[in-house]
């Protein structure tokens, strides 16, 4: 059977760049899950001492905290930087700039709309940014706009990790439903380099694996488009959870993996399958 990597997957910018901050604050814990690969964080915890502080309370046993990359409500930021933490913001360049659109449009009169999972960090901090919050929504398809009380002014962004593609449903019911609207395409350009690799890869392999966290979004993203296209397709977190019984019978095995997934994790699922073959 052969083994194929998609042609793009894994670390995107934003994490590589979140780990290198990460590795250089020894001693220090990041404020909330870093990425979402559990496996990462444990490496970091045992390699270079960064702990884990879940919330507030955990955040003040530490002196120094990294902000995580999805990032962290306003008011958490600046409840640390009031406290005189030494702060690391790994936050990704690529979540800082819808905050900062949904601060300015916010501050301009306009109606926010967020296209996202409303109980996923990156959400919960990007919200966080408007003037008021009686005035943003969060939604995750054109349905949910139909009630919402919008200005005749609405500005519009994108969780991360989405898909262009259901992004535009919400961007032309948004149209013909307000005056003016300010459309703001945030999602991520690794997100869909990641997608169209795994969807290509997809329609030839006999069994996919996709490799990340369970929490997080963009990997359960990618599983969902190779289920699309590959019906034997999986997810896993690391080759613990890989079954022998998966590749009987198959000729071509696809493996794409999620933005937070680090290489190391990536060749040790490898290394299991051919140990299976």
């Amino acid at each position: 059977m052969e083994i194929r990597l998609a042609s793009s997957y894994g670390f995107c910018f934003g994490v590589k760049r979140a780990i290198k901050i990460a590795e250089k604050s020894q001693g220090s814990a990041t404020y909330g899950p870093l990425i979402h690969n559990k496996d990462e964080i444990n490496r970091l915890k045992e390699g270079f001492g960064v702990s884990l502080a879940e919330n507030m309370d955990e955040a003040d046993q530490y002196d120094s905290i990294v902000i995580r990359t999805h990032g962290i409500p306003k008011e958490e930021l600046a409840q640390l930087e009031a406290e005189g933490k030494e702060i690391s913001d790994a936050t990704c360049p690529f979540v800082t700039t819808p905050q900062q659109i949904v601060e300015q449009m916010s501050e301009e009169g306009y109606s926010i709309v967020i296209f996202g999972d409303a109980d996923h960090p990156e959400i919960k901090g990007v919200i966080s940014y408007a003037k008021d919050a009686r005035d943003a929504f969060v939604v995750l398809d054109e349905e949910e706009l139909r009630t919402l009380p919008l200005k005749s002014r609405v500005a519009i962004v994108a969780q991360t990790t989405r898909k262009p593609t259901d992004f535009m449903k919400i961007v032309n019911a948004l149209i013909l439903q307000a005056k003016e609207v300010r459309v703001f395409n945030t999602i991520c350009n690794a997100t869909f380099e990641n997608q169209d690799a795994a969807a290509s890869l997809a329609k030839e392999a006999d069994i996919m694996v996709v490799i990340g966290g369970r929490n997080s979004s963009n990997t359960k993203q990618l599983y969902s488009i190779c289920k699309n296209y590959c019906n034997d397709s999986y997810l896993i977190e690391n080759e613990e959870e890989l079954q022998a019984a998966w590749f009987q019978n198959k000729d071509l095995c696809g493996i794409s993996a999620g933005a937070s997934t680090p290489d190391w994790v990536v060749q040790n699922v490898i290394n299991g399958i051919e140990t299976m073959l």
